[in-house]
């Protein structure tokens, strides 16, 4: 059986995808197939002998109708999503980890040796397991409020090899001594239009945040000022950060900065004392 080229399936895909109101139909469509294969996206690209036959025919329609149909997330169909070095496994529990949080990792990278940080809401993860594969010498520890989060964090260190410890808890509840917070907190405010991928299937609790957005932001740096940290960056919305950094000095953090993501959006603010 010849099965079908690699590239008919990709066009026809495209339009299914495309016709549903997919930003990135195109993408999608080479990420899903290199997925139903079981290859990288790149050999799909570069192999011109690759068809589509079996199995793989199956799995890829069904793909491409939960991502046109249901609008369904990519990470959550593959179940697997790239963040600075690492790929992480990913599912509805916790929020699809994003390139602007990576602006939240290079802010920490500056960390003292061996000093103590914390990264809250950890989710699948992500921070947390970036910081401690870049600076092994740091002591990590992650919090969430969602032991089904945990899960997903915790099995993604087992499979990485990273040492990073997991507490489960509110914020910097149950966490001992420290010396850094980083969080990616929730902070969509409550009513805000989001897109279909991320409103109907990321965790609510992960996102909203209030009717301003702030509600966990407030209490998160002020728990941080109360521990005495010396050093905080919170990830935060477009148009949020002057809020934040003037609940930073009211916690007692005498210097702080906006960092910009590569959308020129200021994505986190960064606090010190």
């Amino acid at each position: 059986m010849a099965g079908t080229p690699v590239r008919e399936a990709l066009d026809s895909a495209v339009i299914a995808l495309g016709a549903a109101g997919v930003d990135t139909p195109r993408l999608d469509a080479e990420v899903l197939l290199a997925h139903a294969l079981g290859i990288d996206r790149l050999e799909l690209l570069v192999d011109g002998r690759l068809t589509v036959q079996g199995q793989a025919v199956r799995a890829f329609q069904n793909a491409v109708r939960r991502r046109s149909v249901g609008r369904e997330p990519v990470a959550y169909i593959t179940g697997v999503k790239g963040f600075r070095h690492l790929d992480l496994r990913v599912d509805p529990r916790v929020l699809i980890p994003r390139p602007e949080t990576e602006t939240l990792v290079e802010a920490a990278l500056g960390l003292a040796q061996s000093a103590r940080v914390v990264d809250v809401g950890t989710g699948s993860g992500a921070v947390a397991l970036a910081l401690k594969d870049e600076r092994p010498d740091l002591a990590v520890t992650a919090t969430d409020a969602s032991e089904d989060a945990l899960a997903v964090a915790r099995a993604n260190a087992a499979r990485l090899g990273l040492d990073v410890r997991f507490v489960h808890g509110d914020l910097l509840e149950g966490v001992g001594e420290l010396d850094a917070v980083v969080s990616n907190p929730p902070y969509v405010e409550v009513g805000a239009d989001l897109a279909p991928e991320i409103a109907r299937h990321e965790p609510a609790q992960a996102l909203y945040a209030g009717l301003d957005g702030l509600e966990v932001v407030r209490r998160l740096v002020a728990q941080a000022g109360e521990r005495g940290a010396a050093f905080l960056a919170v990830e935060v919305g477009a148009g949020q950060a002057l809020a934040v950094e003037e609940l930073a000095r009211a916690a007692g953090f005498d210097r702080t900065e906006r960092r910009a993501d590569l959308a020129g959006i200021e994505r986190v603010v960064t606090a010190w004392r």
